[in-house]
C-alpha cells in the first residue's frame, strides 16, 4: 500500500496582474511544510508537480524546509483550470477589480457557478479543455502513480486537480466536487492511500504544519 501526498500550492497572488507567483506568506507556508515533513523524517520515492510557477516555487520552499533537493517530474495534467475563463463564461461583463470583501465574494460566487456549469458540460470556456478531458488528464497522473510501484509520492498541484481526484475517488456530484475545491487551503496536504487497483481517501485539507500559535494567521484559501 502506498501513500500519495497531494499538496496544494502556497498562497499565490490573487488580484495581482500575475496570479502565478507565490506571495511572501505563500513562500513561508511552503518552507514550514517542508520543516514539518523533516520533523517526521519523511522521504519520498517520487515527486510530481504541475508546470506552473507557483507549483515549482512551492516545491522549492518544501525542499528548503526539508533541507534536501527534491527532483520533480512535471505533469501538465496537474495544472489548474483557467478561473478567469470560467468566470467570463457565466459573466461576460467586466468585473470590478477593486479589492473589497464584496468583490472577493462575488468573484467566488461566479467561479462556483462556472465550475458547476463546466462540469455539467453546459459551457465551453475559451482556451480550456472540456471537463471530461480535464478529468481524464488528472486521472492519467493518478493511474501512473498507482502503477509505478512507489510507496510515498509527493504531488504539488492546485485546487482544481486535487478536487477532481477527490471527486473521482469519492464519487461526488459536481456540486460537492466544487465545494471540495473551494475549501482547499494553501499548502494543505490531502493524503490518499493506494494499491495497484484503487485509491482511498485518508486525510483531507490538513494544515498540521501550521498547528501552532505562531502560525494562527497563516491559513489562507487563495
Amino acid at each position: 500500500m502506498g501513500i500519495l501526498y497531494f499538496v496544494r500550492h502556497g498562497q499565490a497572488s490573487f488580484g495581482a496582474d500575475d496570479y502565478d507567483q507565490l506571495s511572501d506568506l505563500g513562500q513561508r507556508q511552503s518552507v514550514q511544510l517542508g520543516r514539518y515533513f523533516s520533523s517526521r523524517n519523511m522521504a519520498f520515492d517520487a515527486v510530481l508537480t504541475g508546470t506552473l510557477r507557483r507549483h515549482a516555487q512551492t516545491l522549492a520552499g518544501i525542499a528548503e524546509g526539508l533541507g534536501c533537493d527534491l527532483h520533480a517530474v512535471q505533469q501538465a495534467g496537474l495544472n489548474e483550470y483557467n478561473s478567469e475563463a470560467l468566470v467570463a463564461s457565466v459573466h461576460p461583463e467586466p468585473l470590478d477589480r477593486s479589492h473589497t470583501p464584496e468583490n472577493y465574494r462575488h468573484h467566488f460566487r461566479l467561479l462556483r457557478n462556472g465550475l458547476q456549469q463546466w462540469m455539467l458540460g453546459k459551457i465551453d470556456p475559451a482556451g480550456m479543455p472540456s471537463w471530461v478531458t480535464f478529468r481524464e488528464q488528472v486521472m492519467d497522473v493518478l493511474d501512473h502513480v498507482r502503477q509505478s510501484g512507489h510507496e510515498r509520492v509527493l504531488v504539488v498541484s492546485s485546487g482544481g486537480p486535487i478536487a477532481c481526484a477527490l471527486g473521482q475517488v469519492l464519487s461526488t456530484p459536481p456540486e460537492a466536487t466544487v465545494e471540495l475545491n473551494m475549501r482547499l487551503r494553501n499548502s494543505s496536504v490531502t493524503e490518499m492511500v493506494f494499491s495497484s487497483k484503487h485509491y482511498a481517501l485518508q486525510t483531507y485539507n490538513t494544515l498540521y504544519h501550521l498547528d501552532a500559535p505562531e502560525f494562527a494567521n497563516w491559513a489562507t484559501h487563495a
